[in-house]
């Protein structure tokens, strides 16, 4: 297959997930640090899914949330900050510059100019009075540290300016300018999420000042950046490198060629590793289980996603944006969902037609995973933020 290049089948790319993803049992991580520069990133727009992921990696999860956030708020070894496709993701702090220059600013240029010409139309005041406010909010923050949206509006008022959006439309609506200028100062690096105001499942949260990094050339961040990933996530293909990152496909082709990225042959067409990384891998010595949150970043790695996650599943397990739910694992491939009851009980479904022998060994390993996962989440209770159908069923 593949006109002369190495083929890699799905048996071999489950193999290399379940190793590279932490997931198989002997590949899980010491702490969630190692877990994040695994993974590169973790999906960080519904605060919950950080922890789970973690704690679905980590080899003794009992302290996932003390350890995750020491690393987040305390060390700063993490950092939650806008990233890829508009999305806020948790990063190694050593990888936000490659991040910023790579992604984050031409994003930034447009968020900022959306925000000017729909203030504009508005009657709202210019980007002059704009950039005042921006400097005096920043300045606020550094004196006081962490804080919520509200607290920086006492310290500056103009932040409570309000003004029509989209105005005579369906979708017309009232923005709060603190709302939009901290989500344009958080695309552009200059500030980043910090801790809840409640527990580790809140999505209530204060800003923070941005750590200090350095200024990378763009085009040389974009190929770190996919390096990193590749490694992480190969095989891939184009339009899965497209998807993840967003850049338009001349940045993916041109980082490609950067990194000296090899093809290979795969179900999908022609996809590509790192150098050096065509030949065989061998995978986990035994089958391993997961369950995976909403939005985690193995289920949402790839955007042709097949080879793990067969089609007629999609319609239980995403809602209707697009964003999956929490899944059920099985050496390599999601086989059913999962969700947390009001009494804190992890319930499970498994949605594959599994032979009789292997049904009976998924659902002893599922049900090992199910009770390590109470285990650490104790009290807490988890309600993802986008719901889908097969989770709300499991969760009533």
């Amino acid at each position: 297959m593949g006109g002369g290049l190495r083929y890699i089948g799905v048996a071999e790319r489950r193999a290399r997930l379940g190793l590279r993803h932490r997931l198989a049992g002997a590949a899980r991580a010491a702490g969630p640090v190692e877990v994040a520069e695994s993974l590169v990133a973790l999906h960080g727009t519904d605060p919950a899914t950080v922890y789970l992921a973690v704690g679905a990696r980590l080899a003794e999860p009992a302290r996932t949330v003390a350890e995750t956030e020491r690393a987040l708020y305390e060390e700063r070894a993490l950092v939650r900050m806008h990233g890829m496709r508009h999305t806020v993701f948790v990063f190694p702090t050593g990888l936000t510059a490659v991040v910023h220059a790579s992604t984050g600013l031409a994003v930034a240029a447009r968020e900022r100019a959306t925000l000017v010409k729909h203030m504009a139309t508005a009657g709202a005041p210019d980007a002059a009075w704009l950039a005042e406010v921006e400097e005096s909010t920043l300045a606020a923050l550094a004196r006081r540290g962490p804080a919520t949206a509200a607290e920086l509006a006492e310290d500056e008022p103009r932040l409570r300016e309000r003004f029509v959006y989209g105005a005579g439309k369906s979708y017309e609506g009232v923005h709060t300018l603190s709302t939009r200028l901290l989500r344009v100062l958080g695309v552009e690096g200059k500030v980043v999420r910090g801790r809840p105001l409640g527990s580790w499942t809140s999505s209530q949260f204060r800003w923070a000042v941005a750590p200090d990094h350095p200024e990378l050339d763009g085009s040389g961040a974009q190929a770190e950046l996919l390096r990193r990933w590749l490694a992480v996530c190969g095989p891939a293909t184009e339009a899965d490198l497209k998807w993840w990152t967003g850049w338009k496909v001349t940045d993916v082709r041109r980082a490609l060629a950067a990194i000296g990225a090899q093809a290979v042959s795969l179900d999908e067409g022609t996809g590509y590793v790192v150098d050096g990384d065509v030949g065989p891998v061998a995978g986990p010595t035994e089958p391993w289980a997961a369950l995976l949150p909403a939005l985690d970043p193995t289920a949402m790695g790839w955007q042709q996603r097949e080879w793990y996650l067969a089609p007629e599943l999609w319609p239980s397990l995403f809602d209707r944006s697009g964003n999956v739910g929490p899944t059920v694992w099985w050496d390599g491939r999601v086989v059913g969902g999962w969700a947390q009851r009001g009494d804190g009980e992890i319930v499970w479904r498994l949605l594959e037609d599994l032979g009789g022998v292997e049904r009976r060994a998924v659902q002893a390993a599922v049900a090992l995973e199910a009770e390590r996962l109470r285990g650490w989440v104790g009290a807490a209770r988890v309600t993802p933020r986008f719901r889908t159908p097969l989770e709300r069923e499991l969760s009533a």
